[in-house]
């Protein structure tokens, strides 16, 4: 395969539900416009951002509905006024309360309201009908409407939906095309009409996106209900196997993730096409992709469905490189990051080598006082991407904050070590001064690519934290009071510019 290469560069990670606004959620309008500027101001040339799909059952963007859709959340409603779809009276109705995400209220209330702008659409403007007749969101409005009538999972249905019997699925269609169908095709016709300017609008300034690709596909999704025979299901289309993970540093029992295992003896018959275009249509998105949970294409874990934890679990092979290079041959080199986290083996090791994607180095494993640890800035590549906490870890100050005073003290020596290993002369002494000293450390490694969550940028504490995983509820709620001023913006630059990442 071809090396994949990138150049080397700062990003920020921040999530578009994190954005600041009126509206409940983060969207796709001037606060995500003023988040680029921020970037650009910062010398920023990487924005990374979770899955943008539309979310289900938790919240969580990596359980959706539909892996290419967009999530309605993010359509910024002032635009859908500019185009004579909403009034003043409707936009003051749809604000909310600044805070965290209450997704029961945006659920509540955010559909009336992009129903609202629907019933003022030209459902025969010529754009829209091409995007309809495309037929990529067919089976998503599909689903979408049926689960709006009858509720429930796909499972519950009446049978001749559930098993999409072609002349009742046709003649429902049909039925509700300029309904609910419509509707649907709607608001992905929405989204993809805001993020591909707010992509172009990046893109014009210098800064790539970092699109993140799930590994599993939801359970009760449009995925799963159109192409059952590519997932590991019984005669009633329930899982017969699930994904997760066994016990590590995040969960004593494991996590049980729940989703649907693929039928990989399957998806190998024609060329591994399904992935093919999902990736396809993932690099109409991003620039480049972040491919979660790596190691699931070398070997997976496979819990018997109805198990309690994800103790029980078995490995089993993956794919291995065959998809990769078929999905190469169609599309051209991958520019993909490998999140290699978690249980790690030669068989991954080697799978990554192979690809020659980069892995994920995180620099809150990092210090543990073991000099083979393969987070410390030492033992660093340059083939990798590094990061001082992800979406799923404590923030930085959080992880200090939560440390007894020898613990700190442990802590602040080594990282002191590690500064000194890269040549940067940072001195500090407290918690606080201690997270700008390691986003320095992290800036100054060897990896092409640096990501630095918002929150440690800001220095915020965990009630910042995006995600605990293992935890059903609580999640994805974080938000940004404002986007960071010019301040924020000259700090960061200033560590970037030290680091040679200008």
């Amino acid at each position: 395969m071809d090396k994949c290469t990138f150049e080397r560069g700062a990003g920020v990670l921040c999530h578009i539900s994190s954005l600041p606004g009126k509206y409940g959620i983060g969207s796709l309008g001037a606060e995500a416009y003023a988040f680029v500027d921020f970037l650009e101001r910062a010398k920023a040339k990487y924005w990374q951002i979770l899955p943008l799909v539309q979310t289900g059952y938790g919240d969580s963007p990596y359980q959706s509905v539909c892996c290419n859709s967009g999530n309605p959340y993010f359509i910024d409603l002032e635009k859908l006024a500019e185009e004579g779809l909403l009034d003043e009276e409707e936009l003051k109705e749809a604000e909310m309360p600044f805070g965290r995400i209450d997704y029961g209220q945006l659920y509540r209330r955010r559909y009336e309201t992009l129903r609202r702008a629907y019933a003022r659409f030209n459902i025969k403007d010529e754009k829209f009908a091409e995007f309809v007749s495309s037929g990529l969101f067919d089976d998503y409005a599909l689903f979408m409407s049926l689960k709006s009538i009858y509720g429930g999972t796909f499972r519950d249905w009446p049978s001749a939906y559930k098993f999409r019997q072609t002349a009742v699925i046709d003649e429902f269609r049909t039925n509700i095309y300029r309904g609910e169908y419509c509707f649907w095709q709607f608001v992905q016709y929405e989204f993809f009409r805001q993020w591909k300017a707010l992509k172009a609008y990046a893109n014009s300034r210098g800064i790539k996106l970092i699109g993140d690709l799930p590994l599993y596909m939801a359970a009760d999704s449009s995925d799963v209900w159109a192409r059952p025979e590519l997932f590991l299901l019984n005669g009633d289309l329930n899982p017969v196997d699930v994904a997760g993970v066994p016990p590590d540093y995040f969960s004593a029992t494991g996590q049980l993730w729940g989703n649907p295992l693929y039928d990989w003896n399957k998806m190998r018959e024609d060329g591994y096409a399904w992935w093919t275009e999902r990736i396809r249509r993932a690099y109409e998105l991003y620039d480049i992709i972040r491919l979660d949970h790596f190691r699931g294409f070398d070997r997976y874990y496979a819990i018997p469905a109805g198990s309690p934890t994800a103790e029980s679990g078995e490995w089993r092979q993956g794919p291995g490189t065959e998809l990769f290079e078929r999905a190469e041959r169609a599309l051209g080199g991958l520019k993909i990051i490998a999140e290699d986290l978690g249980i790690i083996d030669d068989g991954v090791v080697r799978l990554r080598a192979q690809t020659g994607f980069p892995g994920m180095k995180i620099l809150l494993f990092a210090f543990d006082g073991d000099e083979n640890n393969a987070y410390l800035p030492e033992n660093i590549v340059k083939n990798s991407v590094t990061y001082s906490g992800t979406h799923d870890n404590d923030t930085a100050f959080g992880f200090v904050s939560g440390m007894t005073e020898s613990a700190f003290s442990d802590f602040r020596r080594r990282l002191r070590a590690a500064l000194r290993g890269e040549g940067v002369s940072y001195p500090f002494v407290t918690r606080r001064d201690s997270v700008r000293a390691l986003i320095r450390c992290a800036l100054a490694t060897r990896s092409d690519i640096c990501i630095i969550p918002v929150q440690d940028i800001l220095g915020l504490d965990n009630y910042s934290r995006m995600n605990v995983p293992g935890t059903p509820s609580g999640n994805w709620q974080f938000r940004l009071a404002e986007i960071p001023g010019r301040q924020q913006a000259a700090i960061f630059r200033a560590a970037v510019r030290a680091s040679g990442r200008i």
